[in-house]
Order: C-alpha cells, then structure tokens, then sequence
C-alpha cells in the first residue's frame, strides 16, 4: 500500500463496517501518524432486531464513537441515511463529495462495492451502493463545477484531491497493510466495542468473539501477500 500521504478518510454504510477487518490498517496508520477520520453513511438503526430503532441509533453511534477512539480516531460523523435501504444516485454522491471536500483526504477507504465477498457469499445492498457511490464521489469533488453549492477545499496547506481509494473485503484484493501485534490488540478492542450489536449475533463472550474474528480477518490475506497478518484492499488510483 501506498504510504506517501497524511489525511485518509473512510466512508461506509453501518457502524461496525470498519472494525470488521479495516480497524486493523488504521491502527497501524495512526500510530504512524496520519490522521484518519470516519464517515458512516447510516446510524445502524436497522441492526439489532430487539432494539427500537431509534434506540439502536443511539447506542450504535455510541458504539462507533468509542470503537473509533480504539484505533486513534477522534473523529466519526453520521450523514443519517436510512440503514438498509440506502439508496446510490446522486443524493449520497453529493454528501460523500462534501465530506471529502471537508475532509480533503488523500486516500479514502470504503467498504466492498462487488455483489459478494467471493464465491456465492452475497453482499449486501447498503455495502455495494455505500462502495460505488464512493468511487464516484471523489472524483465529484475534485471538480468544482459538480455540486457548486459545496464550499471550495480551503484551509491550510494544499489538497490535490484524492489519489487513491482502498476498497476494504473486495474478493479482488490488490495490496495489503501488514499488520504487527500492538495493532491488532487495538483492531481487537475496537471491535469489541460493539458490545450491543455482537451481542445479536453471537453468545460467544464479546472479547473472544472480537479476537477470533480479527485473527482470522488479518489471515485472510497472508498466503498472498508474504505469509504476514495484513489487511487487504483493492486499490483504485485517481
């Protein structure tokens, strides 16, 4: 992966998209110093069937807050579309291109745009648009004349718009952040704070389910890339 940048952004669906494999790569990022922020697209208010969802806001985004703090990261924003029918067009590319413009990354991440995870495993709908419409997006915002009404990157320093996005569990892999053990400890804490939507999922105690789904996501890619934990993404250049 490229390591020539100091601002990555990452934009997905739910609370929870990062720490389920990409938590590990920031990790290893903002303890080198970079500065990454995060977007979700939704409050993950359709994600714990016993919860009203207007509660289940309320603790996913709290979830999200403290699960980002984990990994270094201080800032989280919701653009509050609704979970599970969010719907890719013009709408979600004008507020992902805000959120670039505000942010002015040089890498964003997002969460994988292609119908499955590989082989017959479907993704899901929020996941595909959420990653397309990012793909889109960041070449919208480099071009003032598309959503004019945005405000200019300004500020400090200079952006030369995004130069890469780096799709996280795309099936099509094309590099890879090596993960070392003080990294993945965080990665494990961080997902580990999602202690309500876990506990939908599994009754496996939340610490062990959160460390045994890191390992095995931070193996996923050690055959191809050097036998090392990592984290994979498909790389796209601007």
């Amino acid at each position: 992966m490229p390591d020539d940048w100091e601002r990555a952004l990452a934009v997905v669906a739910h609370p929870d998209d990062m720490e389920y494999g990409a938590a590990a790569a920031v990790a290893e990022w903002t303890a080198a110093g970079k500065q990454v922020a995060y977007v979700m697209v939704t409050r993950g208010e359709a994600g714990i069937d016993g919860l009203d969802p207007a509660e289940c806001a309320r603790v996913r985004e709290a979830e999200q807050h403290a699960s980002a703090r984990r990994v270094g990261v201080d800032t989280v924003e919701f653009l509050g579309h609704r979970d599970g029918v969010i719907e890719e067009g013009v709408p979600l590319r004008r507020d992902i291109a805000a959120a670039v413009r505000k942010w002015r990354p040089e890498l964003v991440v997002t969460i994988n745009h292609r119908e499955s995870w590989g082989g017959t495993t479907w993704n899901t709908p929020d996941h595909r648009a959420v990653g397309r419409a990012v793909l889109d997006a960041v070449g919208d915002a480099g071009n003032r004349w598309i959503f004019p009404e945005q405000p200019v990157p300004g500020g400090e320093g200079k952006w030369g718009g995004v130069r890469w996005v780096a799709v996280a569990g795309s099936p099509k892999a094309t590099h890879a952040v090596e993960v070392r053990e003080e990294a993945l400890g965080r990665a494990v804490a961080s997902l580990a704070e999602h202690r309500a939507y876990i506990g939908e999922l599994s009754d496996e105690p939340v610490e062990s389910y959160a460390r045994s789904f890191t390992e095995w996501a931070v193996g996923l890619g050690a055959e191809r890339f050097g036998g090392r934990k990592c984290v994979a993404f498909e790389l796209y250049s601007r």
